[in-house]
């Protein structure tokens, strides 16, 4: 049986805003898999009544960086990156730094993996594998870089690598939070002023500066929640 994931588009909000809405989610399905386990009686995992959700949103300007990354990878002070209208927030998923803002699609699965697959390493391909399909729908070739987490265009030609989408998620009890950010029609200036993601000497790209034309957001949102649904063997209600 498929298993059902509920699709929300918040469209534009505040970084704070959508974290703690995440982390709402994650604990409701944590404390129900916490209540089964405390009953001696642990039922099924296919059984418990976790609920799946997928959200994307555009976030106002923010930089974000991970539990393992490095306060030096912000090139501006407090005062220029406030002068310039970017919030910033240290967080609770993997990675390093990263922005995200207008133009770009953030997409948060919250998922109960014990219902899917319970590995990491196939979950992060797999929401790769969504970014790269849609790539391809717009004569993209989307690739993965050795090591290193998200989706690039020419990984293997030294000098030409540009990374098109990050990632970082967190887990807990295989409930999954946070995902990944693709760059539509971002403006990458904003990339100027951070080491992103802790990576040295690599360009990021967009679908937009790629194809040399600003991309219909809804018409990308449809592209990766049809191919979502293809990857995950799931149903978006």
């Amino acid at each position: 049986m498929l298993q059902e994931v509920f699709f929300e588009d918040m469209g534009r909000r505040a970084y704070k805003e959508v974290w703690d809405y995440q982390e709402n989610l994650l604990k409701s399905n944590t404390d129900i898999k916490a209540a089964a386990r405390q009953s001696g009686t642990e039922p099924p995992p296919l059984s418990l009544p976790t609920i799946h959700r997928l959200l994307f949103v555009e976030h106002n300007p923010v930089y974000t960086l991970g539990k393992n990354g490095k306060d030096a990878h912000v090139l501006i002070n407090d005062a220029q990156r406030e002068q310039k209208g970017i919030s910033y927030f240290h967080i609770n998923r993997g990675g390093d730094i990263t922005f995200h803002g207008p133009g770009q699609i953030v997409g948060y699965p919250i998922l109960d993996l014990e219902k899917f697959r319970t590995d990491l390493g196939w979950y992060l391909r797999s929401l790769e594998e969504v970014v790269i399909l849609t790539m391809a729908e717009y004569g993209l070739k989307g690739e993965r870089s050795p090591g290193e987490t998200g989706v690039w265009l020419d990984p293997h030609t030294k000098g030409k690598e540009r990374k098109i989408c990050a990632m970082g998620i967190k887990c807990s009890r295989w409930i999954t939070m946070h995902g990944f950010a693709f760059n539509v029609n971002t403006d990458l200036d904003y990339f100027n002023f951070i080491v992103p993601c802790g990576i040295q000497g690599k360009q990021v790209t967009s679908l937009q500066k790629e194809l040399g034309r600003e991309i219909p957001m809804q018409e990308v949102s449809e592209k990766l929640r049809k191919y979502f649904k293809e990857v995950f063997g799931c149903r978006l209600v």
